[in-house]
């Protein structure tokens, strides 16, 4: 596992292809980190799509996304699968918020949270407005995942502008 960004540093910039939900089409395009300063984006790593415990999470998330709207807070799904992969799992289960394709897993390394086996941990990173890390979490087992309630708590106390 490499290293990971550090408390209170700025996140190293990345891109990925990846798409979101908007009624009923399925809006691809490109995710840039530093195209969203000024909120503060939830950086969601999940080791795949349809399984049990990354729908749950993402479910989770999905259904509380007006709690992070109120928040000034956006959520990206980072996964391994590709982006068709990406929009069957978001068409299923009506995942409204973005997910993005990392095949080659070099964001997940970036973050320290790419794993032999299974691909990538269940982790969350909290980026503030000004795109320094406030706060994350980084599973061991990736059996259970933060709660909506938990990522609130931390947003509610990074004072975004």
């Amino acid at each position: 596992m490499g290293s990971s960004p550090q408390l209170g540093q700025t996140v190293a910039d990345f891109t990925l292809a990846g798409g979101a939900l908007d009624g009923d089409t399925y809006q691809r395009r490109d995710y840039t980190l530093s195209a969203a300063r000024g909120r503060a984006v939830v950086l969601a790593f999940y080791p795949g799509d349809n399984t049990a415990v990354c729908t749950k999470q993402l479910c989770s998330y999905s259904s509380g996304m007006e709690t992070f709207d109120e928040l000034d807070a956006e959520v990206w799904g980072i996964s391994p699968q590709g982006v068709d992969s990406h929009e069957s799992f978001a068409r299923t289960h009506g995942l409204r918020m973005p997910l993005l394709a990392d095949p080659g897993r070099e964001i997940a390394r970036s973050f320290g949270v790419a794993a032999p086996g299974i691909g990538v941990r269940r982790a969350v990173f909290l980026v503030d407005a000004d795109g320094v890390l406030r706060w994350k979490h980084v599973a061991l087992l990736g059996a259970t995942f933060q709660s909506l309630d938990t990522l609130a708590e931390h947003l509610s106390g990074i004072g975004n502008r």
